[in-house]
Formats: structure tokens, sequence, C-alpha cells
């Protein structure tokens, strides 16, 4: 007993010096642990489970309503654009094409910068990016309202105004993933429900602030409706960061080792990943003609006969069912007769006839038809945003979401960026928007086939999700090779003989 209490101590004060990892290796060793300690062990590691699994309710639910306030100021705004759409083209003077592109501006800005703010999030404060997006969110509104052309217009509403919107989207969604996992899709969908919500209210209420205010301001009051999305980020919990790691040479950390751990901040190695790729390209397909109508259809509405408040309140029925869509759909799929893939594929096929059908149900002028359509059109884009991005952490884990959600925002930028000019393109060229709702709809079909060619897609039963060390493990191991570079032969070589299995018998 005598030798083996002096190879413990022995081994405790090696780990002390060179593996700081005292308390693991003590516990390990204590052969006659007591009852007591053996549970708090087995609590401790299951309360590390259930984090890594998230709670499914307390703080996460406050993190939903702070997700519901801020979507509505982000999604619900863009798609109650098309009020101003009009008023644009009256004022400038300019064809639906040039106009087109201020909203897809502000689209492809809010998903190329999305990266970015995964980056920051996973580098700093979820709390500090989504407060700053949403001021710069109202401030691009407010520099848009002084506005003397459409240059200003693409710099404040589209980039300014869409790299706040970017900052605020993919750290509210990833919050509220990690804090979920049974009630994920219901989660989701109660927190975008408000994007069906506003867009009800908010097409009636800008054509209203716009024949108070005129558009200027419209998009002033706008700007400072906007800022509420700073409260919304304070609400988000700072996350529990490990001890700041040793101090290295300046020289060994400013090469590759910082190209390392930017690349692990953004997730670049979900590229590799071939189930990821496809998702991704599915979502991107889609997108294209996703956000069509919720900027064409009020200047379509009006374009066949309908008056401005008809027009609007097409839109208003589409954004009330699209609330229904959200919650069903997210209810729906937590109950777990069907695959939440399957359920993504289905909402979108519909979604994308009943984009089609849109012009079509008011070629005979009958408001009834093209109200039915949109209504069934808000149940279905409603019901698979819901789903969308449950999907996500099924297929890379909950711990690569946050980079993942950025990485699939700026790759689907390009087609947010497509979408809206190619449909007031095809207007331009045809004189009506019959073909581009075709071609918007049959976009979301594309990628409802792109869907089915995910793996095991035909199975009944989920992959597991793959499996990741988590990123302050992944910054330690970044950590210990630097000082390893850094280090002398000796240390080199002594470092070696310590991660040696022949000596670590013992601990």
């Amino acid at each position: 007993m005598g030798a083996l209490g002096a190879v413990t101590q022995s081994c405790s004060r090696f780990q002390e010096q060179h593996l700081d990892v005292r308390a693991p290796c003590g516990r390990v060793q204590s052969w006659d642990n007591s009852p007591l300690e053996m549970t708090n062990i087995k609590s401790k590691s299951q309360s590390r489970s259930d984090d890594a699994e998230g709670p499914d309710g307390g703080w996460g639910w406050v993190l939903v309503v702070a997700m519901f306030v801020s979507s509505s100021l982000v999604f619900g705004l863009m798609r109650s654009l098309g009020i101003f759409f009009v008023e644009f083209v009256q004022y400038f003077e300019e064809s639906a094409q040039a106009i087109s592109w201020i909203s897809s501006t502000g689209l492809a800005a809010q998903q190329f910068f999305s990266p970015l703010a995964a980056a920051l999030c996973n580098a700093y404060n979820p709390r500090v990016v989504v407060m700053t997006g949403g001021f710069l969110a109202g401030l691009g509104l407010t520099l848009a309202s002084q506005s003397t052309c459409l240059v200003h217009l693409y710099l404040t509403m589209g980039v300014i105004s869409g790299f706040g919107w970017g900052m605020v989207f993919t750290p509210m969604v990833a919050t509220v993933m990690a804090n979920f996992t049974r009630r994920r899709a219901l989660a989701l969908g109660l927190g975008f429900s408000s994007i069906g919500l506003s867009s009800f209210a908010f097409n009636p209420l800008f054509q209203l602030l716009v024949e108070t205010y005129a558009w200027r301001g419209a998009l002033l009051i706008l700007g400072g409706l906007s800022l509420n999305i700073v409260p919304c980020g304070a609400l988000i919990r700072p996350q529990r960061r490990s001890k700041a790691p040793a101090k290295v040479d300046s020289e060994t950390k400013s090469c590759a080792s910082i190209l390392r751990r930017i690349a692990s901040y953004l997730e670049l190695s979900l590229l590799t990943e071939r189930p990821y790729l496809t998702y991704t390209l599915g979502v991107t397909l889609f997108n294209v003609g996703y956000f069509v109508p919720y900027f064409h259809l009020v200047a379509h509405s009006r374009q066949v006969g309908f008056s401005e408040y008809q027009a609007a309140f097409v839109m208003s029925a589409a954004g009330a069912s699209d609330i229904l869509g959200r919650i069903v759909s997210g209810w729906f799929s937590d109950l777990g007769h069907f695959r939440v893939v399957h359920l993504l594929t289905l909402w979108t096929g519909l979604a994308g006839v009943f984009i089609m059908l849109l012009p079509v149900s008011s070629m005979s002028g009958s408001y009834t038809a093209l109200m039915v359509i949109s209504l069934l059109y808000g149940f279905c884009s409603g019901a698979l945003t819901s789903v969308v991005f449950a999907v996500l952490p099924m297929i890379v884990g909950v711990e690569r979401t946050m980079g993942a959600l950025g990485l699939l925002q700026l790759i689907e930028s390009g087609a947010g960026l497509l979408g809206t000019p190619l449909s007031g393109f095809l207007k331009d060229v045809t004189g009506n928007y019959i073909a581009s709702f075709m071609v918007a709809g049959s976009f979301l079909l594309l990628g409802m086939l792109t869907m089915t060619t995910l793996p095991r897609f035909f199975s009944c039963t989920d992959p597991a999700p793959p499996q990741r060390r988590s990123l302050d493990a992944k910054e330690k191991v970044l950590d210990l090779e630097l000082e390893q570079m850094n280090s002398s032969p000796s240390d080199k070589k002594h470092t070696v003989e310590s991660n040696d299995p022949a000596n670590s018998k013992l601990c």
C-alpha cells in the first residue's frame, strides 16, 4: 500500500506539472471512493450530457420569445417591403428589375454576412453580436429615408440593414436550437410564427404609413421599430468559456495557426461532407423562388385590377395562414410519426405548386380564387420554414449548428440575390408576372428533388448525427500544438515522453 500511495502521489504531481488534470486523476486513483462521491461523479456526467442535449424549457422559452420579436422585425419586415415597391417605381421612375435589386441586395447581404456572425458568436458572445445587428438594421432603414437615388437605397436598405439582419438571424436561430432537443421543431415554429403574424399586420400598416407620411416617413418609423431587436439580443445569456490559454510566441501564432482557428470557427470542414452539401444545394434552389411572392404578389394583384388595400390584404391573408402552418408543422414533426426531412420535401413541393397557381388563379379576375391560393401558399411556406432548419442538427450535429447555419446562409445568398431580379426581369420582358411565378415555383420543385438524394433519404429512421469535439477542446488542442511548436527540442522530447501510453498506465 505504501508503494501504491507513492505512485499515486507521483502521478498526481506529474499531471499537475504537465497535463493540468489534477482533479480527474485524483478521483480515478481513489480506489476506496465513497458511494456519495461516486453518485456525485455520475450526477455531474449526467448533467453534462443533459446540457449537450438541451434543457427543452426554462430560459429557452424566453429565447423563443426573443426570436419571435426579432424574426418579425427581420423577415416579417422584409416580406412587407412589397408595399414600397410600387412607390419606388413611381418616385424614381425606374424599371421593376432595378427596383427589385433593393430587396435582393438586403436579402443577399443578410445571408452573405451570416458566416461572419457565426464566427463572431463562436469566438466572442452571441449577445453582443445580435445587439449590434439590431442597431445596424435600424440605422440602415433610418438612412434609407433620406435617399435621393437608387444607389443610396442599395447601400442603406440593402447592405447596412442586410448586414444587421445577418448578425441577428443566425445567432438567434442557433441559440434556440441549442436550448431544445425533443421540442426543437415546435420551438422554431413558435419563434418563426411571428413572421406570418407580422406579415399579416405589417402590410396594411405599411400602406397606412406610406399614405400618411409618404415612403420617407414610413422608412424612418421602421428604422426606429427595428431598434427593438437590441433588447431581444440582451436576453441571450453569455456562454461559459474555458480559462484563457497560455500565451505563446506571436510569430508562431500569426500564420497557419490563426488560419486553422478561423476555419474552425467558420466550420469550413463541412464543405467536404456530402450530406451537408446536398442539403445546402436543395435549400439554395428553393430559396431562389421562395421570396418572389412576398415582393411581387402585391404588384401582381394591383396589375390585374384589384385595389391597393385588396392587394395588401392578399399578403396579409397569406401571412395569417403562414402562422398556422409554422405552428402546426412544428407540432406535427415533433410527434415523430414521420422523418423531418420527409416533411420538409412535402411542404416544399406543395409550396412550389401553389406559387405556380398564384397567377393562374387571378387570370379570371376572381379575387376569391386568388385569396384561396394565397392562403394555401402561406400555410405551406410557413410549414416548411419550421422544419428546414430543424433538419440541420440531424445532418451536422448540434455542436456545429452555428457554423453550418452561417455557411448555409452564405451559399444561398447568391440564390436570394438572383430570385427577385430574375422575377422582375421576366415581368419587364413579358409585361406580366405569370412567367415570374412559374419559374419561381419550378425552383422549389427542383430543390425538393435535390433533397431526395440525401443519404438514407428513403429510410424510415434518422441516421445518428455526427459527433464532434467541443470548441473549447479544439482550442486546447490548437494551443497545445502552438506550445509544442514554440518549445525547445528538450521540451518536445519531455512532452512526447509524458504522452507515452507506457508512462500513463499508472494514472
